[in-house]
């Protein structure tokens, strides 16, 4: 059985992959995605033309709001890879360390105080805190 690739010369997967690359080029969320690429190349291109060029790229919000949620999101959720990638992408977008460390002190009630505790870790991580 051949698996059909899905072709990444469309309109969505450039613009998918133009606003990937101002939010996660040179971070960790790029490596996540090329580890991903590797694997099930369709899952990076669904990626860049859904989540990118189809919900990331849309009006209404500007980049550090959208990326204020995704974090709260992945500090509901324990995903902590995702969530060092979009912190990375929230400081690109111009959000403050203050910023950042007030959206997961925000998630604590509704996350839960590990899920926060873990999230500030991660945090401390990106920003360069308490690393000798």
């Amino acid at each position: 059985m051949t698996i059909k690739v899905l072709s990444r010369e469309t309109p969505a997967y450039a613009r998918g992959l133009t606003l990937f690359e101002q939010l996660h080029g040179g971070h960790s969320g790029a490596d996540l995605a090329r580890s991903r690429d590797d694997l099930c190349p369709d899952f990076l291109t669904m990626t860049m033309e859904w989540s990118f060029a189809g919900v990331l790229d849309r009006p209404g919000l500007d980049l550090a709001t959208r990326e204020f949620v995704i974090i709260a999101c992945c500090v509901a959720r324990g995903l902590l890879p995702q969530l060092k990638a979009h912190i990375e992408a929230a400081l690109v977008a111009g959000a403050t360390q203050d910023q950042i460390v007030e959206v997961i002190v925000q998630t604590q009630f509704y996350a839960g105080g590990a899920s926060a505790n873990n999230a500030l870790g991660v945090a401390a991580e990106v920003f360069g805190i308490g690393q000798d």
